[in-house]
């Protein structure tokens, strides 16, 4: 049927093709369909598409060269710096999105000393308008000049350091979008972007790695693996997330989140300073996450000092749904925390609850707790207690199951048990 179109439909048709065996199986199915192939503006080599390193370098260099204007280029199997050098000198004005993977052992199967020279090819790709690159090292400055174009940079398995991170976000000054994942290698990272909108930051390792950020543009920001976190206070966040899997962390200063409708904090400790000051900036956020397992500012892990329910509730009053894990709830749970419940408070947005039990240590209080959610959030849809993770094995631990079972019972509309 594709026979009796126009060349020009399908020419439109095969441009939608990008995987590399399929533009290569279209170019033998008639002279007609080979002649369109050069009008093809992606083109996508998967990696373990080729029997072995040398093919694919020659295969890759031979249908690249065969497209006449090239936008898209994503290389996920093994390239050399030379092959790469002429793919992108060959396409330089056109090519708007590059994603390469780097890899150490394809430098030493072509007699390279490193991926230094190869992420020094990719300057000359001047028009870019998205770069992503995997397992790429950055341990000395790219040689990139200015990329003013380029808006997305997504950089992912990387060995970084500091003054490398540094020159490259400054070779690139109008991005909009900034990800920094699973990397390590810095421990100081300073990001000033005035066009920057969304930031994702992954570091490995323990260390006290500390970062700054300063956009006026910024709405989501993600970051994991920082021991100091300051951001500018002149933003627009509208999300933000806090991890810290390994090590401390001690500082967070991000002013007031006047904006922020999402908020998550995980990590296993936190300075509770840091804990309390988040939460005080984030008084009118909407959807908050606490997954924080102790405080402490040294080697002692400490359990979060007692919390007013009354309190934080009128502190968040725009607070529509609400996760908790066992510290945070435990907190919530102490024997004076319910002391300023009366008939005249009220937790005005409250819709749903996600509650994780850790342990059936103050059973009562716990309960009252429960109950007090349920009783006073007058727009709550679904409240969900997961305790599959209780460790105790203590009898005390059925019994406040069974009590847990009551409550669900008295209330089976809303609460769910998991």
């Amino acid at each position: 049927m594709m026979d009796m179109l126009p060349d020009a439909i399908i020419q439109q048709i095969l441009s939608h093709i990008s995987h590399a065996r399929d533009v290569a199986s279209c170019s033998c199915v008639s002279k007609r369909w080979k002649d369109c192939i050069p009008y093809s503006p992606s083109l996508y080599f998967p990696r373990n598409a080729f029997h072995s390193v040398a093919d694919a370098d020659a295969i890759i260099c031979r249908i690249v060269s065969i497209v006449l204007r090239l936008e898209e280029l994503v290389v996920y199997c093994p390239f050399s710096t030379s092959s790469l050098a002429s793919w992108i000198s060959l396409h330089n004005s056109s090519l708007r999105i590059l994603e390469l993977r780097m890899d150490n052992a394809v430098d030493k199967f072509f007699g390279s000393e490193g991926n230094g020279d190869r992420v020094d090819c990719i300057g000359a790709a001047h028009n870019l308008e998205a770069l992503k690159l995997w397992g790429v090292s950055l341990t000395r400055s790219p040689n990139w000049g200015v990329f003013k174009r380029l808006r997305t940079l997504e950089i992912i398995g990387a060995a970084l350091c500091d003054d490398a991170v540094k020159d490259t976000i400054k070779a690139c000054p109008n991005l909009t979008d900034l990800a920094l994942l699973s990397c390590d290698g810095v421990t100081t990272l300073s990001i000033e972007l005035e066009w920057l909108e969304r930031c994702r930051l992954d570091f490995l390792g323990p260390g006290n790695c500390s970062l700054s950020v300063s956009s006026m543009r910024l709405q989501v920001l993600e970051i994991q693996g920082f021991s100091w976190v300051r951001v500018n206070k002149n933003h627009k966040l509208r999300s933000l997330c806090i991890s810290k899997n390994t090590g401390r962390l001690y500082g967070v200063d991000t002013g007031k989140l006047v904006d922020l409708e999402h908020l998550s904090l995980r990590g296993i400790q936190w300075s509770w300073n840091a804990i309390s000051s988040v939460l005080q900036c984030a008084s009118d956020v909407k959807h908050l996450v606490m997954k924080i397992e102790f405080c402490g500012d040294f080697e002692t892990l400490q359990p979060f000092p007692e919390i007013d329910l009354v309190e934080f509730f009128n502190n968040h009053p725009r607070l529509k749904t609400l996760e908790i894990h066992g510290a945070m709830f435990a907190a919530l749970c102490q024997k004076n925390s319910l002391k300023k419940l009366d008939s005249n408070f009220v937790i005005p947005n409250l819709e749903e609850v996600l509650v994780t039990v850790r342990s059936p240590l103050n059973a009562e209080q716990k309960l009252n707790t429960l109950e007090s959610l349920v009783d006073f959030s007058v727009k709550l849809r679904k409240m969900v207690i997961r305790i599959s993770q209780m460790k105790n094995c203590h009898e005390t631990a059925d019994d406040f199951f069974e009590e847990i079972c009551r409550f669900k019972h008295l209330n089976n509309d809303i609460v769910h048990i998991e």
